[in-house]
């Protein structure tokens, strides 16, 4: 019994079979491996930083607090929505230790259409700004 076992594992492994029809043929083999393969260095790529969202938020807020995650919920939506009411009004919020935010106009201006060259006309819009608190920056 032990010499079948020993005879089984002495077998060499079958060939494997080719996978594509380049590797098929005979002559591609070598076309292939006769230009050597130089790999462009690799960037390091900056982790993706992870996201907060609302629910997070509340649920942090209510564990510090001891309130019903449900509260802390409704709190933090009401705040936010004050906020955009806010600035919908056209007031600049401050948030002490956070920073600014307030709503500017940009006027309208003439651009060129990076296709063609061709001068057009870019309307006025508003833009959302935010200045960070002397904290945050110190902070971060």
């Amino acid at each position: 019994m032990a010499k079948k076992v020993a005879e089984t594992k002495a077998k060499p492994a079958p060939a494997a079979k080719p996978t594509t029809k380049a590797a098929a043929k005979p002559g591609a083999a070598k076309s292939v491996a006769a230009k050597p393969v130089a790999k462009a260095p690799e960037a390091a790529k900056p982790a993706t930083p992870t996201t907060i969202t609302m629910k997070q938020l509340s649920t942090a807020m209510a564990e510090r607090s001891g309130m019903a995650k449900k509260e802390t919920d409704g709190l933090i939506a009401d705040m936010f929505s004050d906020v955009v009411d806010h600035l919908k009004a056209g007031e600049r919020v401050r948030i002490g230790g956070l920073g600014i935010i307030e709503v500017k106009n940009r006027p309208a201006r003439m651009g060129r259409n990076p296709a063609t060259g061709e001068a057009i006309q870019i309307k006025a819009s508003k833009k959302i700004a935010f200045r960070a608190a002397k904290e945050l920056k110190e902070a971060i």
